[in-house]
């Protein structure tokens, strides 16, 4: 190739990658759910423990304890349901940060592989990521994204569900 011809360049739109590439649509529903799931969670956990701060005020209030050796027995256990609540919003904040950062490198690497196929033969010197406006301006010519959705789409078996529906299938033949 002569030094004339200048570099090939394509891009692949982040935003239309990620809304319509089916392992990103899947992956987004299970995170979704894994968050709400850790907020309801919290949520109850902490109305609970409101409700236990509640009640202690209003039993210090009304002279409700026997002793104090008592009201400071509750004192106590209010404090531990507190730190066990921070704990576990810790622990689920940092799981849902591990699943999130493991959905990206698995969206990198799937993306990453099938680039590398699908340009064996389309000889890019360079395919750029375009999310937001770091690409100012691209001829529509140099637009890849519904090529790649379209060859991802093509390579994507959700695992998950042939496994869920196996797993479905053990539990009804046990029933």
């Amino acid at each position: 190739r002569s030094s004339s011809e200048g570099l090939k360049i394509a891009y692949v739109e982040v935003d239309s990658l990620m809304t319509q590439y089916d392992f990103a649509k899947d992956y987004s529903v299970t995170l979704q759910k894994k968050s709400n799931n850790a907020r309801n969670t919290l949520t109850q956990k902490g109305n609970a423990l409101q409700a236990a701060m509640n009640n202690f005020q209003q039993k210090i209030n009304n002279n409700g304890f026997q002793s104090r050796e008592q009201a400071a027995s509750v004192q106590n256990a209010i404090q531990r349901q507190q730190n066990d609540l921070q704990e576990l919003q810790a622990r689920l904040e940092n799981e849902l940060a591990t699943e999130t950062a493991k959905f990206n490198e698995a969206l990198r690497d799937s993306l990453q592989n099938f680039l590398k196929d699908y340009n064996a033969d389309k000889k890019f010197d360079l395919i750029l990521s375009k999310a937001g406006d770091n690409i100012l301006l691209g001829a529509s010519r140099l637009d890849i994204t519904q090529d790649v959705i379209n060859g991802l789409n093509k390579r994507y078996k959700p695992a998950k569900k042939s496994e869920a529906s196996s797993e479905d299938k053990k539990t009804e033949d046990k029933k």
